[in-house]
């Protein structure tokens, strides 16, 4: 038998073209020149890591470099030349030259009702091994036709040598909030956002200026985004962006401790390890605002804790204790709060709300945080959605446990109304070349059962370490597999804490299974749910439910699920 060493994520570098002599040449560079080299471990040195996760690449003169909307994968600094990023309101959508996925027309869809394939997950042979066509450094080049004409200089901010664009996107894989151009011949380089967590989490220098760049950037902006904030003028915006303390808790890879702990169903071991952003009675010392991850709120009852709610990223905490200090005792916290894996907070200090936020605060705008509070309701021992109905505490702890509560679009099933009919699995194996993309199986609460489906998690861990960048989120958000690119390498199976992601054999029309050429194993490729992005009406499984058993939901929306829940 033939063995090969389990793939690691710098099998596949970013770039194959990274010599000794352009990697010297970019530690002499801002950012890597300030960062101390020996708090890198041996096994881990700041020159492979720049080695395999960055790249250098050449811009012409109006070439895009980074396009609002798109999902950030990569941070870029100025080697030399210079960028342009297009300030607030941005460019039009019209302009931004994207492809949105194509629908299939109504005949092939109507056609996959009856089509049954003969063979499962068949490829054409061409389709097995990563495509060749793209250029040297990766990448095609995008020029926006017009758009310097069409944007004046003025509503442009021109940046240089040593700057660093787009990190925040990267480390929060979430969209890109402008569009950045070329201006003149310009060279970058660029640093997959593997690489850009590895340097944060052990560069202090390189996070104290990530931090800066946000707070010079991005925060104010953040803070306008949200409610609480949006009556405040541009001082007191300013105030509130110098005084807000970042703040991280957990462990970015969380999923590794999580699949230890689910493979034992030892899910107090995750309680006992989730770590505290603030204990109940603790003092209220800052508004806090969740920037990224989750957060369980909790409470002591019968010498253990239970499960009130839980915040996800823009949730706010701590207000009430703060509005209603008397100021003549310090505010404290009635609830617990405790970060679900890793959780991102700003903390807003307590004297900065009351003295610049809460004066002339709009009372509906007030009432709408005091509706979201849940510290009312501890003595009822039930969470509540505005219809006045309770939910369990223990489906919250069924929910939060088992971070489901990460999903965008988490198949839920109603044992109730669900007659086993697998209409679901029927109708999404006809979209998908003879193989479902899920399985009607999962765990399981009272009546409800969460299916084996792709979440579309909000935090989507099994993008962490894809050597070729196969699995990522298209324009829409969604996140799918780019089956061309995919070498069956499975990190991202192995990677999803729900165990989601499955590898398939390959086969020809023939029906044939394909194998590799040198070792003769069985070619495989990995497959998930992509909501049936290129359908018409989107999830066929949900569609075709003939009990309205089904439904795909958004967690972070707390009242659509506890309607659903308690649906007649």
């Amino acid at each position: 038998m033939r063995t090969i060493d389990k793939p690691q994520r710098w099998d596949e570098p970013f770039s194959r073209d990274m010599t000794d002599t352009e990697i010297e040449f970019v530690l002499n560079h801002s950012p890597f020149k300030e960062m101390d080299a020996s708090r890198f471990p041996d096994h881990f040195p700041l020159s492979e890591i720049v080695r395999n996760d960055t790249r250098l690449l050449e811009f012409s003169d109006g070439e895009l470099i980074v396009r609002e909307g798109d999902y950030g994968n990569s941070a870029f600094v100025v080697i030399s030349g210079h960028v342009d990023v297009i300030l607030p309101p941005g460019i039009p959508e019209s302009m931004l030259g994207r492809s949105k996925q194509k629908s299939k027309g109504l005949l092939p869809a109507l056609s996959q009702l009856w089509r049954n394939a003969k063979y499962p997950e068949v490829r054409d042979h061409s389709d097995t091994r990563i495509s060749s066509s793209l250029k040297k450094d990766g990448r095609t080049k995008i020029f926006l036709a017009d758009l310097t004409a069409e944007i004046p200089s003025s509503r442009s901010v021109r940046l240089g040598e040593g700057n660093m664009i787009g990190e925040m996107a990267a480390l929060a894989r979430t969209q890109r909030s402008a569009t950045v151009l070329a201006s003149g011949q310009t060279k970058m380089l660029e640093i997959r956002w593997q690489g850009l967590r590895d340097i944060r989490q052990r560069a202090t220098e390189f996070r104290e200026m990530v931090d800066r760049l946000y707070r010079e950037r991005s925060l104010a902006n953040h803070l306008r985004s949200i409610p609480l904030f949006q009556h405040l003028n541009e001082e007191s915006i300013q105030i509130i962006t110098q005084a807000t303390i970042f703040e991280t808790y957990g462990k970015f890879e969380w999923y590794a401790s999580y699949n230890k702990a689910a493979a034992n169903a030892d899910y107090d071991r995750l309680i006992e390890q989730e770590p505290h952003i603030l204990r109940e009675g603790d003092y209220i010392d800052g508004l806090l605002l969740i920037r990224a991850g989750f957060a369980r709120v909790s409470y002591g009852a019968n010498q253990g804790t239970k499960t009130l709610s839980y915040l996800a990223k823009g949730s706010v905490f701590g207000l009430r204790e703060i509005v209603t200090n008397d100021n003549q005792s310090s505010p404290s916290s009635h609830l617990s709060l405790s970060a679900l894996g890793y959780t991102d907070v700003l903390r807003v200090p307590t004297d900065i709300v009351e003295d610049v936020v809460l004066p002339n605060l709009n009372p509906n705008v007030l009432k709408q945080y005091w509706q979201s509070y849940p510290s009312d309701i501890i003595d009822a021992d039930v969470a509540e959605n505005d219809s006045g109905k309770p939910v369990d505490p223990t489906f919250l702890d069924h929910l939060v446990e088992r971070r489901f509560i990460n999903g965008s679009a988490t198949m839920l099933i109603d044992l109730d109304r669900c007659t086993r009919c697998d209409e679901c699995v029927r109708a999404c194996a006809n979209g998908h070349n003879n193989n479902p993309r899920f399985i009607r199986h999962g765990p399981i609460h009272d009546n409800v059962m969460v299916a084996n489906a792709c979440l579309q998690c909000q935090d989507p861990v099994c993008m962490i370490g894809c050597p070729t960048g196969a699995i990522h989120r298209t324009l829409d958000g969604v996140i799918k597999i780019n089956d061309t690119s995919c070498i069956g390498c499975s990190t991202c199976a192995n990677a999803c804490p729900y165990q989601n992601i499955r590898m398939v054999p390959i086969r020809d029309s023939e029906g044939t299974i394909l194998r590799d050429s040198a070792t003769h194993s069985p070619i495989t490729k990995a497959t998930k749910c992509d909501l049936c992005e290129d359908q018409l009406g989107g999830p066929a499984c949900q569609r075709a439910c003939p009990h309205d058993a089904l439904v795909r939901m958004d967690m972070s929306d707390f009242d659509a699920l506890t309607h659903w829940i308690n649906r007649e």
